[in-house]
């Protein structure tokens, strides 16, 4: 009896340590699995935007049609117009980090909502004076529905690998602090449903729409007229990430304008960027 006794033990314990090596061999194939997909995700990611980038260097002003190729470009007055935007861009700026202690409300939202409401239609009338087809000009009426949702869903899924790495690349250089935006937030926080209704009708659906009109369609197409497609992204990417006034996210705000401003010039329509920035804003 005592040695069957000590047989089942020796072998009860085998079993046991055999069966806790395949969970840790699992465990850790898992992991190296899941290391390696996202590896994968990675690479395919920096060769789409990188094949747009030569996609869109390699292209010629008639890829786009004859209207495209004739279009009027931004001059003078639009130069002008971008710096005085650019400079009120540093003004609210420098309000947000001189007073950092200003807490986000609805009313602070809706204050918001109205300024950029105004200076959008101060553009869009400056550029119907001058003689531009806004429409024509910003690519809203060259893709259906379809294409749209579908060019946008696309976009966003291979640039949000290099928005992760570059949020987690922040996060383990500089630490703590919170990479969600204050209106994300805000929305978290609300405890009434007029409030998050607000968010949702002004931060979340129309707030990126117009962020898109004026730091893509108006700035970039300003820059990239006077400066070149490479200091257009970059410089517009910088002010689209300084311009939401949160350190722990200006690193991947970067990285998600330069990627937004490659993808408006590969495709030539700013509609396709649209339900690509109202769920980054949602999400992100």
């Amino acid at each position: 009896m005592g040695t069957e006794y000590v047989f089942e033990s020796l072998v009860g314990s085998g079993f046991m340590r055999s069966g806790s090596l395949f969970a840790a061999s699992g465990a850790v194939s898992s992991s190296v699995l899941g290391l390696l997909l996202s590896l994968l995700y990675l690479l395919a990611s920096l060769y789409v935007y990188i094949s747009l980038i030569y996609q869109i260097s390699a292209r010629t002003p008639e890829a786009f049609g004859a209207d495209a190729a004739t279009a009027r470009k931004f001059g003078l007055p639009e130069a002008i117009l971008a710096a005085l935007l650019i400079g009120f861009l540093f003004l609210t700026i420098g309000a947000s980090v001189s007073q950092p202690s200003i807490q986000f409300s609805a009313r602070n939202l809706l204050a918001n909502f109205l300024v950029t409401g105004c200076v959008v239609l101060v553009i869009v009338t400056f550029l119907q004076f001058r003689g531009f087809d806004v429409g024509s000009l910003g690519g809203f009426f060259r893709l259906n529905f379809i294409r749209t949702l579908s060019t946008g869903a696309i976009l966003l899924f291979f640039a949000y690998p290099l928005i992760l790495m570059s949020d987690a690349i922040t996060q383990q250089l500089f630490g703590g602090g919170s990479s969600k935006q204050n209106i994300v937030e805000f929305f978290s926080g609300s405890r009434t449903i007029q409030q998050r209704m607000m968010i949702i009708v002004f931060a979340i659906a129309i707030a990126p729409i117009v962020e898109e009109f004026l730091f893509r369609f108006f700035i970039y197409g300003v820059l990239k007229r006077y400066f070149g497609r490479l200091l257009g992204v970059t410089f517009s990417a910088l002010l689209f990430a300084a311009a939401h006034a949160h350190l722990p996210s200006f690193v991947p705000l970067f990285v998600l304008g330069s990627c937004f401003a490659i993808a408006y010039e590969w495709s030539g329509s700013i509609l396709s960027l649209a339900p690509t920035r109202v769920i980054t804003t949602f999400f992100h």
